[in-house]
This record gives C-alpha cells, sequence and structure tokens, in this order.
C-alpha cells in the first residue's frame, strides 16, 4: 500500500484508529492558530503507547528552533513538519528528516526547491492567510511534470472520492490526508478512515518515505 500519514490527531483514539487502518505515519499539529492544535503535554499522556507502531510527525509553522528541538526530544518525534516560511537554513538546523510544505496556487517550478536539503517535500494547498488545513485541492496539473529527485508527499483536500485521482495525477510516494477523514475538525471518522484505506490497499509506491531516513540532495537541481 502506498504510504499514508493520516494528520491533525488530537487524541489517543484517534491516533490508534490511524494505525490500526495501517498509516505509516501520524501528524499532530503544534500550531496554535490551528483547529487541530493539540498541546505537546498532552501528547505525552499517550505517545509512548505507539512507538514503534507507527512514525510520528510533528508539524510546525514558523515556530522558534528552540521550541521545535524541545517539543521533538519530549515526544521522540520522528519527522518534523514545516509549514510556513522556514528557509533552507532554517531546515537545515532541524534534529530530525524535514518534511517541508510548499504550498501551491500555480504552477510549481523546480526553482522553489533550491537550496533545500529535506527528506520530501509535502504538496498543499495555497490559501491567502492559512498556512494550511484548507480541506480543498489545488490543481493536481500544477506539479504533475515536476521531476525533482526529493519525495513528494501529496496533500491538501484528499478524502476517499478523490484520492485515486490525486494519486494517478502526481504519482507522489506517499499521501497525506486529514479533514478528508474527519467528521469535524480533530475528530477522525472511522467509516471514512476504513473507506480511505480499502481504496488504497492495492495501490503501491516504489518506497516508504517514512521508513527511508536519507535525506535527498534537492538543491542539485
Amino acid at each position: 500500500m502506498i504510504p499514508v500519514k493520516i494528520c491533525g490527531i488530537t487524541s489517543q483514539n484517534n491516533a490508534w484508529m490511524a494505525v490500526n487502518y495501517g498509516a505509516s505515519s501520524i501528524g499532530m499539529i503544534f500550531h496554535e492558530g490551528s483547529p487541530r492544535y493539540v498541546h505537546p503535554q498532552n501528547v505525552v499522556e499517550w505517545i509512548d503507547e505507539i512507538s514503534g507502531q507507527v512514525k510520528k510527525v510533528g508539524v510546525f509553522v514558523n515556530e522558534k528552533i528552540e521550541v521545535v528541538q524541545s517539543i521533538t526530544n519530549k515526544l521522540n518525534l520522528d519527522y518534523i513538519q514545516l509549514h510556513g516560511n522556514e528557509s533552507p537554513e532554517y531546515c537545515a538546523q532541524m534534529i530530525k528528516p524535514v518534511i517541508k510544505v510548499i504550498r501551491v496556487d500555480k504552477h510549481v517550478g523546480n526553482s522553489v526547491f533550491k537550496g533545500y536539503n529535506v527528506h520530501a517535500f509535502l504538496m498543499d494547498t495555497y490559501e491567502k492567510g492559512k498556512p494550511g488545513g484548507t480541506g480543498e485541492s489545488f490543481n493536481w496539473d500544477f506539479i504533475s511534470g515536476l521531476k525533482i529527485n526529493t519525495p513528494i508527499i501529496l496533500s491538501g483536500g484528499l478524502n476517499p472520492d478523490n484520492i485515486l485521482h490525486g494519486i494517478d495525477e502526481v504519482k507522489p510516494a506517499a499521501v497525506d490526508v486529514n479533514s478528508g477523514v474527519e467528521s469535524s475538525p480533530g475528530k477522525k471518522d472511522e467509516d471514512k478512515m476504513k473507506k480511505l484505506f480499502d481504496m488504497l490497499k492495492n495501490i503501491e509506491s516504489h518506497s516508504n518515505v517514512f521508513n527511508d531516513t536519507i535525506l535527498k540532495e534537492s538543491d542539485e537541481l
């Protein structure tokens, strides 16, 4: 099955739901402006129970480096997802592999990735004034012709009804789903989750981006 990241996890119940259906990773959002924000201390109460079952991703937006490092260490996160305007220099200071988010609203050229030496790029929908989590998809044609060495994770409004089309158009290394498997912000819906994973069980990827921790030299473009 193609690697799946379920993001916006706010509770132990939601975390186990994702794990039990076959998620490769789960994402916790530590940006207070998000409706899916979860306080790190609340995550401490259950994170150890799923360690070894799934990769853990912390999502941050233009956060102070020392805060990112502290939360990463406290929760023993596997990846750091940066959803703001973080520079290549900022990313290089992270203590775990970085997933850098690119917000898409027009055709994306290779120059956008210049200088970043990160684990993967996550393509999300651009909406002015919002760092992400819009629940809307973008025009997949904008990135379908990209030729970069760094793995691409497709995100942005994916749900059981459109995810196969998105995978066919973009051919990503992995997919990231959030609102598409929710009944309300921060509350995952088991029926939607089951439907999503049932649809993806026969979709393959050339590798599991959430198991490979080798950084890609995207700045060699």
